[in-house]
C-alpha cells in the first residue's frame, strides 16, 4: 500500500522551470513536499526521496496523511 501511495502522489506532481532554469517540482495536495534542482531527472528523484521522509515523519507522529487518488494510508496507535 505504501509503494502504491508513493507511484500514486508522484503521478500527481507537477514540475516547472524556475527564472534561475533550475527545476521546481511539488505534490500540491501535500504540503511541504517539494524539491528544486538543475535538472528535470534529479527534481523527480529529490521530491521522491522528500517524499519518502515526509511519510515517514507522518507515521512516526501518528499524524493524518491525506488521500491521495483512491489512495488512502491510515495510522493506528500504539
Amino acid at each position: 500500500m505504501l509503494t502504491r501511495y508513493i507511484q500514486t502522489a508522484m503521478d500527481a506532481a507537477s514540475y516547472k522551470v524556475i527564472d534561475d532554469g533550475t527545476y521546481f517540482g511539488e505534490i500540491p495536495s501535500l504540503e511541504g513536499v517539494w524539491a528544486n534542482e538543475p535538472t528535470l531527472e534529479q527534481c523527480k528523484v529529490v521530491l521522491q526521496e522528500v517524499l519518502e521522509d515526509w511519510l515517514l515523519l507522518k507515521l512516526r507522529d501518528n499524524d493524518p496523511i491525506p488521500q491521495i487518488g483512491n489512495v488512502t494510508l491510515t495510522t493506528k496507535a500504539a
